[in-house]
């Protein structure tokens, strides 16, 4: 799988990035992990900020937690939480609300877009098709 073209981010820009991609990369997925590995490298080297949902932290962290992994889920935390977290406030869920009603998007797809949009994210990283009918920010899969 070719990794993502990441010549259309400009240089610090703020990505927004969906569950899919953090798990690939953080239990190296053999087949998955290489098409999102330079988005993390171009964060890691300071060339990009990432957002991330709380949703997403709690996605990402229930499948350690799951194989009772505690100090692993608290490691994947951290890492999460050094990036922007953008909370679900009341704004924002009706804003995803919006998004799912107009979109037929499902509820965690309409809140990464929402927030998204809030923080003003130059795009949106997922490896989900269904974001193939947001047309008001820029879906990198």
């Amino acid at each position: 799988m070719e990794p993502l073209d990441l010549s259309v981010l400009p240089h610090g820009g703020l990505v927004l990035v969906d569950t899919a991609p953090i798990v690939y990369v953080l239990e190296a997925h053999p087949r998955l992990a290489p098409r999102f590995q330079p988005l993390f490298d171009l964060q890691a080297a300071g060339d990009l900020l990432f957002a991330v949902t709380t949703t997403t932290i709690a996605e990402v962290l229930t499948g350690p937690l799951a194989a009772g992994e505690e100090a692993l889920a608290k490691r994947y935390r951290a890492v999460m939480e050094s990036w922007q977290v953008v909370n679900l406030t009341a704004d924002l869920a009706e804003s995803a609300a919006r998004f799912r009603a107009a979109l037929k998007l499902k509820l965690p797809d309409a809140i990464q877009v929402a927030s998204a949009i809030a923080v003003n994210a130059d795009a949106l990283v997922t490896h989900d098709r269904d974001f193939s009918r947001v047309k008001a920010l820029m879906i990198l899969t």
